[in-house]
This record gives C-alpha cells, structure tokens and sequence, in this order.
C-alpha cells in the first residue's frame, strides 16, 4: 500500500510544525499509540493547539454533557 503523504499533509490538522510524521498516518499513529496518546486530528482545533494527545483529554474534550 503507498502512502499518500502529499494528500494527507493537506488534510493533517496538526499544529506541530517540526513533527517528521506530519502526512504519514501509519507512523503518526504508531507514535501515539507507543505513547498512550492519540493523534491530534482526533482532536477539536481548540484542544489540538494544547499539545494534550492524552486520551483523558480526548475524552474531556468530546464529552457530552
């Protein structure tokens, strides 16, 4: 399977400019997954800017009162 770096780069809403893994999901993934975390596209554009990949501020962020 190719990756698809260019398309994915123009659809990434990371902020994390010097990230090496910007555009290539599987690497992107794999990096958090090793951290606990979650990639930042899973986050709302206000949460993303904090850098918290948690997965309990994922669940904050997306709760439903």
């Amino acid at each position: 399977m190719d990756c698809k770096k260019s398309s994915n780069q123009k659809n990434c809403t990371c902020t994390y400019e010097p990230c090496p893994r910007k555009g290539v999901c599987c690497d992107c993934v794999s990096y958090h997954r090793q951290n606990g975390e979650l990639p930042g596209c899973y986050f709302t554009p206000g949460a993303e800017l904090t850098y918290d990949r948690s997965i309990e501020n994922f669940l904050r962020t997306v709760k439903k009162d």
